[in-house]
């Protein structure tokens, strides 16, 4: 089994000390950081699954409910940046086993927990502890592999995404409907305990070949692969992630998308159960596919703006703008016709499109803003996406159903789309005049990959 070797991890960075490892390893590295990510959303999504138990156990009102799904999402939102900074610091594998360790003990804390306000605070450490796994996970498996494989790595970190909550749904469902509740959190919280301590004692710096802590190493670079006396530089380019109208537009868009999305993802169950009389258990499941196409949803979004933009970068835009008006289309005439068998297959085509410009939108991001500070700028996007669609989008279908009911407001959440259409729009008239203006034409070359986030 031959040796290879990997450049940084950060996209647009000068090269950090590359390690050397078997590609066996490299592989196992990946399958480990894939299971955490998986463990990651199980944790995040089981609580959709049950949602009707808690609205009956504990008489929650549906802006509670959403509430609880909300905090984790804002949590990670606020804290991706700063704990991602501070594990290129500390030590990314280190960090790694700590936050999966804090998620997992505080989805045992939810099982446990014996009141709205205890399952509040549990969600909010399960927010903590997943706030930067995405961005360093991924920085951890592209550090052990070619820099040939890092479009096809990253898609498939996106997709493992939309899998385990597909996983946490139908599994949580399942679990709940015959053991409590409370078990499918604790089934959760140990597979990802155990997952943690096999990473932690399987994955370690050394064996990656990383340097940790903020100086130098014998290289001379930093952990994040930047020599020192970048950091200035850096500094002066941080602004370039907002000035130009088009890149605001693509940040916009894609949380306003992002809220349609999650939305669907935390009510898909309980307006299973509502509306079509399913239990628990088969709602969750079912809701389990609606997930899956979501993730598939995001990856062919990609697939497509990639091979329609390969002469003109603009075209990323209107795939964007299709996905929008189309989800906003399929969408809206789905929760408006009754309840049966053609509504369902309109929504699923709807969700189809509903997140499907999470490719394109990254892709733009990355267009529109300096290389030496790309993975800053993939940060700013997880929190625009974060902010504008992850917290937002469960938390407001929360208040509108118990004002509205919940058919009521899944009619109403399609809507966000003709603004996050309208954002693309904007941003694809100024396109080619920001490019222009920050000296980035041309943007597209046939055989140049660009990195999803």
């Amino acid at each position: 089994m031959g040796l290879h070797t990997a450049g940084t991890a950060v996209p647009g960075t000068s090269p950090a000390t590359p390690a050397a490892v078997s590609r066996r390893y490299a592989w196992l590295v990946f399958g480990l950081s894939f299971g955490l990510l998986l463990s990651d959303y199980m944790s995040r999504q089981v609580l959709n699954a049950v949602f009707p138990l808690l609205k009956a156990e504990w008489l929650l009102s549906d802006t509670q409910l959403g509430s609880l799904s909300g905090i984790v999402a804002l949590m990670v939102g606020v804290l991706t940046v700063p704990l991602s900074l501070l594990a290129d610091r500390w030590g990314r594998v280190r960090s790694l086993v700590i936050a999966a360790m804090v998620w997992s003990l505080a989805t045992l804390g939810c099982a446990m927990a014996a009141s709205y306000g205890q399952m509040f605070l549990g969600r909010f450490m399960v927010g903590v502890g997943e706030a930067a796994y995405g961005s360093v996970g991924i920085a951890v498996v592209l550090s052990v592999f070619p820099i040939s494989l890092r479009a096809t790595l990253s898609g498939a970190f996106i997709a493992g995404g939309a899998f385990g909550s597909v996983l946490g749904v139908s599994i949580g469902g399942a679990v709940a409907q015959h053991l409590g509740w409370r078990w499918a959190f604790g089934v959760m919280g140990i597979f990802g305990m155990a997952l943690a301590v096999i990473y932690g004692i399987v994955v370690t710096e050394k064996r990656l070949g990383t340097v940790s802590g903020g100086g130098r190493g014998a290289s001379g670079v930093r952990p994040d692969g930047c020599p020192s006396d970048e950091r200035a530089a850096i500094r002066t380019l941080l602004p370039r992630l907002f000035s130009s109208v088009s890149v605001v537009c693509a940040y916009i868009g894609s949380g306003l998308q992002m809220f349609i999305a999650m939305a669907l993802l935390g009510w898909m169950p309980s307006f299973l159960n509502r509306y079509y009389d399913m239990p628990p258990g088969k709602a969750g499941l079912v809701a389990g596919v609606f997930a899956l196409i979501t993730g598939i949803g995001m990856i062919g979004g990609g697939m497509v703006a990639d091979r329609l933009s390969r002469r003109d970068g603009a075209r990323k835009w209107t795939v964007a703008i299709t996905c929008s008006l189309g989800s906003l289309a399929l969408l809206t005439a789905g929760f408006q016709l009754p309840s049966g068998p053609l509504p369902l297959v309109l929504i699923g085509a709807g969700t189809l499109l509903s997140n499907a410009t999470a490719g394109p939108a990254t892709a733009m991001v990355a267009n529109l803003t300096p290389a030496a500070i790309a993975a800053t700028a993939m940060a700013t996007l997880t929190l625009a996406n974060s902010l504008l669609g992850l917290a937002p989008g469960p938390a407001v279908t929360g208040v509108l159903a118990d004002r509205i009911g919940l058919l009521g407001a899944l009619q109403m959440v399609p809507l966000v789309a003709i603004a996050a259409g309208a954002a693309f729009a904007i941003g694809k008239l100024n396109y080619e005049k920001d490019l222009r203006r920050l000296g980035l034409l041309p943007d597209v070359a046939p055989t140049t990959p660009e990195l999803p986030s």
